[in-house]
């Protein structure tokens, strides 16, 4: 099981889009492949559904010890569900 790195910021980042840090978790848990981010920081990104059913975005980083950072989660637009739902067939 990963560990998940958490710190104020990050925290109240979430919140800022109504995302709780469980939620975070359980999508990149559950992630079949993260896609890095086409930068050169090494982030990467999951989309996905919570136990609930919210379908979410999640970025993260891993640190030098493979510990997850989540530095961004919100709910998938629309479109992105429309995509995410074709991709999972």
């Amino acid at each position: 099981m990963a560990e998940f790195r958490w710190n104020e910021r990050n925290v109240e980042h979430l919140a800022r889009h109504g995302v709780r840090p469980e939620e975070a978790q359980d999508v990149v848990m559950a992630a079949r492949q993260p896609y890095p981010l086409e930068r050169p920081d090494d982030k990467w990104l999951v989309w996905g559904r919570t136990p609930s059913g919210r379908a979410l975005q999640v970025v993260f980083v891993l640190d030098d010890d493979d510990t997850v950072h989540v530095i961004h989660a919100r709910d998938l637009t629309t479109r992105e569900k429309q995509r995410y739902r074709r991709r999972r067939r």
